[in-house]
């Protein structure tokens, strides 16, 4: 199975622990963000994976080459040259992405206890477009599912009032996002032509078309580590 880290972010919202390294290599509990992502995805039974860089990237290189790659086959996306966003990245790294199967995608700088080979499974039997890991939390902007079958069907923006609907729905439950998901290779279909677009535009533009699913987890342990106040 195949996985994506997103690692190239600034890490601004960190600094000063930022200031002389990448967010991906900040530790917790003695470990860098990147090894507890690497050894989780290995343990779920990952073995290919591309890391997006930007910030401090030979820093990223160095430490994977000193861990030697820590057992896994690991490709690096270069975006120093300038940052992709999320879409982006997923964009620029689609080579990688040849073999028609579905791949995991999470952010360097989340814990969580999420069980990843459920949450894969999970997209597989349910042949959804994208497979999006999303618990009950406080938090400013939510995805909106249909209550009986947990579809995406739009986005709410809690501090302007913004509502992006991909499809209508009574009720929507709003949930909010994990940064992990499980996507198909058929998602590469709805990226727009330029080349810094959120994941999360994405999405609703698929769910419009195809079933994009939800995947709660609210009984595990998660934790943003990117924001200092955590």
């Amino acid at each position: 199975m195949k996985a994506m880290i997103f690692a190239a972010g600034l890490g601004t919202r960190l600094r000063p622990l930022t200031n002389d390294r990448p967010k991906a290599l900040v530790e917790v509990g003695g470990r860098p963000l990147l090894e507890i992502a690497l050894r989780r995805l290995r343990f779920f039974g990952f073995r290919q994976v591309v890391i997006n860089i930007h910030h401090f990237a030979d820093a990223i290189r160095d430490f994977l080459a000193q861990n030697d790659n820590f057992g896994l086959d690991i490709r690096l996306s270069d975006e120093t040259d300038r940052l992709l966003d999320t879409g982006g990245g997923l964009k620029k790294a689609a080579p990688f992405f040849d073999d028609g199967a579905p791949f995991l995608l999470c952010n360097a700088d989340i814990l969580t206890s999420l069980h990843l080979k459920e949450l894969y499974d999970f997209h597989v039997r349910h042949g959804g477009v994208a497979t999006l890991a999303v618990r009950q939390r406080p938090t400013s902007r939510y995805l909106l599912f249909r209550p009986d079958t947990l579809q995406l069907c739009g986005w709410k923006n809690e501090k302007t009032g913004e509502i992006r609907r991909a499809r209508l729905a009574e009720n929507p439950v709003p949930l909010a996002f994990s940064g992990v998901q499980v996507v198909s290779p058929e998602i590469f279909e709805w990226m727009p032509d330029r080349a810094v677009f959120s994941i999360i535009e994405v999405y609703l533009a698929a769910a419009a078309q195809r079933p994009v699913f939800g995947f709660r987890h609210d009984a595990d342990h998660w934790l943003d580590v990117g924001k200092p106040e955590k």
